[in-house]
């Protein structure tokens, strides 16, 4: 028992980039310096706006984040777009094995496009995730953090701000967070800053990450620190 409690701890990295060409490409290497918080999956989700309408486009798979990305998709269109998050993986809730259970998640609702990655442990998540089952909530993996995007899709707040507002208030438990919506980039820390969760810029742009490590590795600057309990609109 003894050397597995003095076994390192990983709790997952995450990564948000806002307003670069390449926001994607900072993603990987911010997730790169990140790797020693999760080895087990990673995936990047990027937001690109043509002239019709904003879509993500994303990539994610098992193992570590040099065996996920390539060339072919960090240098081509499979990942365009001047805003991305990014996410490390150490399972704590969810199969470790499944595809599904992959961040970041995504959905499409009534208005518009919704992306999150998440560090953290819900500890409510089972009772929530039973209230929304019960409303009808159709979930796609076993991971917690998907009874968040549930709780803001189903927020009747007209403001999409609200809305996440809402559905934060009604989690408990350690959890930093990214959102990348079509306009905005969006972070959390739970209200005791037991998760940690940093902010820099980087030519105009802005990257809110786990770690200044992250920051390092991309030449950014260090801001600040995400305050415990609160969110941040970028």
């Amino acid at each position: 028992m003894k050397n597995q409690i003095d076994k390192p701890r990983c709790n997952c990295g995450i990564i948000g980039v806002f307003g670069h060409p390449e926001a994607s490409l900072i993603s990987y290497y911010g997730l790169h310096a990140l790797q020693h918080r999760g080895q087990e999956a990673a995936g990047i989700l990027s937001l690109e706006n043509d002239k019709q309408k904003s879509h993500f486009n994303i990539h994610k798979g098992i193992g570590l984040v040099s065996e996920v990305f390539s060339d072919s998709n960090l240098f081509t269109s499979e990942l365009n777009g001047n805003s991305a998050i990014g996410h490390n993986r150490y399972s704590t809730t969810g199969a470790s094995d499944s595809r599904k259970n992959i961040q970041p998640f995504h959905v499409n609702y009534r208005l518009g496009n919704l992306a999150i990655a998440h560090n953290g442990n819900l500890t409510n998540a089972k009772s929530l995730r039973e209230k929304l089952v019960d409303d009808g909530a159709i979930f796609q993996t076993t991971s917690d953090t998907e009874v968040i995007l549930h709780l803001i899709a189903r927020s009747r707040q007209s403001e999409q701000i609200d809305q996440i507002k809402e559905a934060i208030s009604q989690v408990q438990g350690a959890y930093s967070l990214v959102i990348l919506t079509n306009d905005k980039l969006i972070a959390a820390r739970d209200s005791l800053g037991i998760r940690p969760l940093c902010i820099g810029k980087l030519n105009g742009s802005y990257i809110v990450t786990s770690e200044t490590c992250a920051l390092d590795i991309n030449s950014a600057s260090y801001i600040r620190d995400v305050v415990p309990g609160e969110i941040v609109v970028i």
